[in-house]
């Protein structure tokens, strides 16, 4: 495949791959029974369960961790994985699972300790993965946000390297390192809608907790996308720190217990550096209930067989809403006081906007799964297919049933669920849909 991406992700990518095999593209899959249901002409999902550790967290956290501890030694980071030298830093993170975990690989591969602070809320098997890496697990009472706090604490201590993946500072270093990593995603993204000769995507549709994988998407297809080159995050209502950050223009805490069935979501503080990147974008954001993110569940699993979680399913639940409320017409940004809510949800913007867009990002499939009957996936990395009962393997056509009569493309950022003790928790993803340049596509959203 033909590289489009700029020089430094793909030194990123690169500097990744050397570390395993299992840092290698992840496929672009298509959803022709979801496209079918939304009324749009073909569904493209980014399928990030087969990344390294399961998550695109691993291309944060590790890429951030391991320059981190390479600063630190005065080293590259090459010779820093060479020499394992004794007595480094540790490397010391708060997460809800998937950043933690990413982080402690990063101190695995440099022979570094690491701590990472969970939450009371997390679940045991997630801290049992991070514990296989070699790190050492801290319980904090609370939120997410009190692990954040907890964490930073504990370094400003002496207690080791902060590798946050959310910061108060819009330039901070580390924080940075992490997006540049996720932005891999992003540049995969560019090269394999062109290599399987999409048209370039008018949407972008992106869960969100403190917005580090929105902005990277954001950055990473900033002068790409078609017109309107809309950008939307979609967080769970009970837990939306983004939203207001966003009409803000500031990280705002939001308070409360944050409880939400889109667990890796559950964030009370937005990162002021993903703020700063999506208002440079113009990012437009919105809430959904949690009757609406289940919702999502279902029917991602009902047409095209792919299981998820509401966190996964978030975006999906933004775009149905969107496609269903023509009201979402108008972009309000308005004052919002410290540690308020938003409404019940965050209008988009732009009368007649082309497409509308959406997300399932996280699945506890880590491979493409067995379709249910009438739908077919096809993976557009390697120009094949793989057909479930009853279907004909031919991709949707511009003259089937789309309500919207455009070819249209949603790219999804899967990521892997895990499931142990009957508990299932999924992370974030992204989605985009595409407009083909010859057919003019009309939503009201």
């Amino acid at each position: 495949m033909n590289s489009t991406s700029s020089s430094p992700v793909n030194a990123i990518a690169a500097e990744l791959g050397g570390l395993d095999p299992a840092y290698a593209p992840t496929p672009l899959l298509n959803l022709p029974a979801l496209a079918e249901r939304l009324g749009v002409a073909q569904v493209l999902a980014k399928d990030e369960g087969r990344r390294m550790l399961g998550s695109f967290k691993s291309l944060g956290g590790t890429y951030a961790g391991l320059r981190a501890l390479a600063r630190a030694s005065r080293m590259q980071v090459a010779d820093l994985l060479a020499a394992r030298p004794k007595g480094q830093p540790t490397l010391v993170c708060a997460s809800d699972g998937n950043h933690g975990l990413a982080v402690a690989a990063a101190a695995r591969f440099a022979g570094a300790p690491a701590r990472v602070f969970l939450h009371e809320g997390v679940p045991n098997a997630r801290a049992r993965r991070i514990e296989n890496q070699g790190a050492e697990i801290v319980w904090v009472p609370g939120t997410y946000d009190n692990a954040v706090d907890a964490a930073a604490a504990a370094a400003c201590q002496g207690a080791g390297i902060l590798v946050a993946d959310t910061t108060d500072d819009p330039n901070d270093p580390i924080v940075c390192d992490v997006m540049a990593g996720y932005g891999v995603t992003a540049a995969e993204i560019r090269d394999q809608v062109n290599f399987a000769g999409h048209g370039r995507p008018t949407h972008v549709f992106i869960q969100a907790g403190v917005g580090g994988l929105a902005a990277a998407i954001a950055e990473g297809l900033s002068g790409w996308l078609a017109p309107p080159g809309c950008i939307v995050t979609v967080e769970p209502e009970t837990a939306a720190c983004l939203a207001p950050a966003l009409a803000a223009g500031r990280p705002i805490r939001v308070m409360g217990d944050l409880r939400t069935s889109a667990e890796m979501l559950s964030c009370g503080q937005a990162s002021a550096l993903a703020v700063a990147v999506l208002r440079r974008h113009g990012a437009r954001a919105i809430t959904v209930p949690e009757a609406e993110l289940v919702d999502a569940v279902r029917v991602l699993s009902a047409h095209d067989g792919l299981a998820t979680t509401p966190s996964g399913a978030a975006g999906l639940a933004g775009a149905m809403a969107a496609l269903a409320d023509p009201s979402h017409t108008r972009s309000r940004t308005r004052p919002v006081e410290p540690h308020s809510r938003p409404p019940h949800r965050t209008r988009l913007g732009g009368p007649n906007v082309s497409t509308a867009i959406f997300a399932p990002s996280s699945t506890c499939i880590l491979s493409v799964t067995p379709c249910l009957a009438g739908s077919t996936l096809h993976d557009c990395d390697h120009r094949r297919s793989v057909s479930g009962s009853g279907t004909s393997g031919a991709p949707p056509t511009e003259t089937g049933p789309s309500a919207l009569g455009g070819r249209v493309a949603l790219v999804v950022g899967f990521e892997a669920a895990w499931a142990a003790g009957g508990r299932i928790s999924a992370g974030r993803g992204a989605a985009m849909f595409c407009r083909d340049s010859i057919l003019e596509v009309r939503a009201a959203i």
